[in-house]
């Protein structure tokens, strides 16, 4: 299956607990279709004391969210919009179906 987010794109959450976010995608996983955005689905997690943690307790994290339930946010008008490839001058590019604008 084709991805069409990618890592350092602004993305807005459509479904789920986190609806409404909007955050920095960070990282993709192709084989599980999930991302980790920044600041949204964040867990806690407790650490045991460590040489590089020695007080150790509990952090927050972002844990990874499913591709489904994100949306890209289109750079120029700041509305989220979906996402389309074509053939551009000889270079396959990603552009915005609302704006039709190259990404």
């Amino acid at each position: 299956m084709k991805l069409k987010i990618k890592t350092g794109d602004t993305v807005k959450v459509i479904a789920g607990d986190h609806k409404g976010s909007e955050g920095k995608v960070l990282q993709v996983d192709r084989e599980k279709n999930k991302a980790i955005v920044e600041g949204v689905n964040e867990v806690s997690k407790h650490e045991k004391p460590s040489a590089n943690n020695p007080q150790g307790g509990i952090t927050k994290k972002e844990a990874p969210i499913h591709i489904s339930n994100l949306s890209l946010i289109d750079p120029k008008s700041g509305e989220t919009t979906r996402v389309g490839y074509e053939v551009r001058d000889g270079k396959k590019v990603r552009f915005s179906k609302k704006s039709n604008e190259v990404i």
